[in-house]
């Protein structure tokens, strides 16, 4: 099993940043992760339980085609995701902060393939530095839109 969590403080209240992400995340998830080439919602409607979603993207150089659902959401607190065919968890959670946001981002991969375990170091190095970069993004993305300054991040 391959895990990484990083978090951030960004200058903005809870509801905005969980408007962003939740309410906006068909617009907004291929702008704060550039690897995501391609997302196809697979329901209507807006992000619910069970809503599902196709994504293409491009990590590392690699290729990669996956379907994922929405497996708890919880308002202003919490969405998270999981691969249908493919063994991921996605972790968002939202916690106020007086007038900022704590984001934590969280990524499990629950099993890597015999032909990838020899690689196991270096994939659990990649995957911490993309949960980073995907704090730093979405940090940069909504303190720039919804107009607000930027803070330092803390990683864990």
């Amino acid at each position: 099993m391959v895990k990484a969590q990083s978090r951030t403080l960004i200058r903005c209240p809870l509801p905005d940043v969980y408007r962003f992400v939740v309410h906006d995340f068909v617009r907004n998830y291929p702008r704060w992760s550039p690897e995501v080439q391609r997302l196809r919602p697979l329901s209507d409607g807006p992000l619910d339980l069970g809503w599902t979603a196709h994504q293409v993207r491009v990590d590392q150089g690699r290729r990669t085609e996956t379907d994922f659902r929405v497996i708890v959401l919880d308002p202003q607190h919490r969405v998270c995701f999981k691969g249908i065919k493919d063994p991921f968890v996605i972790d968002y959670r939202f916690d106020p902060q007086g007038e900022n946001t704590q984001l934590t981002f969280s990524f499990e991969l629950a099993r890597l393939g015999f032909a990838l375990r020899p690689f196991e170091k270096l994939i659990r190095f990649a995957v911490q530095d993309g949960t980073e970069r995907v704090v730093r993004n979405l940090k940069a993305l909504v303190e720039r839109e919804l107009g607000q300054r930027s803070t330092d991040s803390t990683t864990s």
